[in-house]
Formats: C-alpha cells, sequence, structure tokens
C-alpha cells in the first residue's frame, strides 16, 4: 500500500459528461491506498481461507426479480462480447449478455478461467464481494473523494493521470478500447480485455491502473454532485471527506419499478473508447447496481488514518 498525505483538491471535470460537474474544493484525511486494483491471486487467497462464495456464484431468488425468466434462475453473470460490426449506441444488450457460469473464476463464462491470470484484475464482483473482501483483509472500500484524489497522482486540474493528452506522442499509458467500440478494437496497448496489473506506469502518487483496466467500485451511493455551499462571511466551505447521497436516493429514476440501489464506480476500464465511453479519467464516474457485477469491474482497498464519525 501507499501512504498518501491527503488535502485540499480539485475535485470532478466540466469538460466530458454533466454528472462529473461541477468542478469542486474538497478535502480528505490522510489514508493508505493499495497500490494496484486486488489480484485474481488476492482474491483466491481470501477465498480459500474463508469459503466465501461471490454473488455470482449463487442463483437469484426469483422473488427478488420480478419477471425473471426460470431459464435464467441460475447463478451467472455479465460478460461482454464484443459485436460483427457497427451498431446502435443506445443499446448496450448488443454487447452485453447475462451467461450462466460467469464469475470470478470464469471471467469470460463457464468455458473461461484465470489460469495464467493470476495477476490480473479480479473481476465478476458484485459491491458486497468486495466490502467482504476489505473486511477480511482488515481495509475498507474508498469513497469516490478519495479514490479520485488517489487517481490524480498530485497533479491540479489535469483531466488524465498523466497530464491532459490522453495519449502523449501516441504512447499508451493505460489499458482502454483504441478502435471503433463495440467492435473494432485495435489492441494498441497490447490487450483486448485486462492487463496484469502494474503493466503501465504508476501515477505521481505510485499507483498503479488507477485508469482503466478494470473499473473499481467505491462505497459512496450514487447521487449528483451539489454546488458548492457559501459561509456566512462569503468565504468557500471546502467539504471534509464528502460522501455520497443517501441509499434511498440512488435508484435509478428511468426504471422506478427496480428498486436496486447504486454505488459509484470509478476508472473507466479497458471497454472505454474515444467514440463511446470517455471515463479513462480521474473525474469520470458511473452509477453501477450493487447486484450486477461484469467481466469489467473490479476494486482495491484502502485504510484510513483517522476514525470516520457517525
Amino acid at each position: 500500500m501507499r501512504r498518501l498525505s491527503g488535502g485540499t483538491f480539485s475535485m470532478g471535470s466540466e469538460r466530458f459528461y454533466p454528472e462529473e460537474a461541477p468542478v469542486r474544493q474538497v478535502r480528505v484525511d490522510p489514508f493508505w491506498i493499495d497500490e494496484a486494483p486486488v489480484t485474481n491471486r488476492d482474491f483466491q487467497r481470501f477465498v480459500e481461507a474463508t469459503g466465501y462464495v461471490t454473488f455470482a456464484e449463487i442463483a437469484p431468488d426469483p422473488k427478488d426479480y420480478p419477471g425473471l425468466l426460470p431459464e435464467l434462475a441460475q447463478p451467472g453473470s455479465l460478460v461482454f462480447r464484443r459485436t460483427r460490426g457497427p451498431v446502435a449506441m443506445d443499446d448496450f444488450s448488443q454487447w452485453w449478455s447475462f451467461e450462466l457460469g460467469a464469475d470470478w473464476r470464469h471471467p469470460w463464462g463457464p468455458e473461461s478461467s484465470i489460469e495464467g491470470l493470476e495477476d490480473h484484475p479480479v473481476v465478476q464482483i458484485a459491491w458486497q464481494d468486495a466490502e467482504a473482501y476489505a473486511q477480511w483483509a482488515g481495509k475498507q472500500l474508498p469513497t469516490e473523494a478519495e479514490w479520485e484524489y488517489a487517481a490524480r497522482g498530485g497533479l491540479v486540474r489535469a483531466e488524465f493521470a498523466w497530464g491532459d493528452e490522453l495519449a502523449p506522442g501516441g504512447q499508451m499509458l493505460a489499458n482502454y478500447w483504441q478502435g471503433n467500440f463495440p467492435y473494432a478494437n485495435q489492441m494498441l496497448d497490447g490487450w483486448e480485455r485486462t492487463s496484469p496489473v502494474r503493466t503501465y506506469p504508476a501515477n505521481g502518487h505510485g499507483l498503479f491502473d488507477m485508469i482503466g483496466n478494470v473499473w473499481e467500485w467505491t462505497v459512496d451511493w450514487w447521487s449528483l454532485p451539489s454546488p458548492m455551499k457559501k459561509a456566512s462571511k462569503g468565504a468557500c466551505c471546502i467539504p471534509a471527506n464528502p460522501r455520497g447521497g443517501k441509499e434511498r436516493e440512488s435508484y435509478d429514476p428511468c426504471s422506478p419499478d427496480v428498486r436496486i440501489a447504486r454505488k459509484v464506480l470509478k476508472g473507466g476500464s479497458h471497454l472505454c473508447a474515444p467514440n463511446y465511453c470517455q471515463r479513462y479519467r480521474p473525474a469520470a464516474r458511473h452509477p453501477q447496481p450493487v447486484d450486477s457485477p461484469t467481466s469489467h469491474i473490479g476494486f482495491r482497498c484502502i485504510v484510513r488514518e483517522t476514525v470516520e464519525k457517525g
């Protein structure tokens, strides 16, 4: 792990997606953070020590999912499949499919395995799985603010973890999709799916894979940022260790009948592409249902030096 001294930084961005704005000043206390995402090797140690069974390895209860087809009431998870050609970009079901038997040991479907992927980030991890690992390891999951502070690597308001240019001089500094998503990946970075942690240079804090490779869970419930409040004397109040919204407010308003809470994901993944998902940036964020592990979501842990109140 690496110790970060904490401090005040500019969180958010106003150049890409509306849910990242406004840019606001926030402060985080000192904490330690894993140098890299939790790997398959790490997670296997946890499972062997505890006998833990992940969310994707348990058949869904039809009572929790009204209308669930009987044939889908089996263990499984979401797997990305490249399309054969251009498709409408507003229908993610064309490249995501629920596959029976997909889980952390079989990240790309029942016929796959993690053999040879021991140093790749573990995927097919639901939020409760990440939380269980963190508790076992004597750690915590980061808040969104802690995660973004770490990802920025000490740079001030840079769009990427290494500066303001995605591929300076053509250099690949993270594992993301080069080409037209979801069908033509040029793999200029050398990888079609996940890559071993520490493949790319560390950021200014000595942290690897904060951008790309896999999305990472945070502890915060999804909410939209609030404008900065003003103190009575007119000076800006800088929030200390800000947290997300409330669980009941994290539900997707576009699906009012689906009462599944959502957490904030950070960092983007190997599926983020210039033509579809420019979220290979510290400020980028995404709402993810807590019951939806996928082949591009992992996590890392932190240890706080201060005791949270409340």
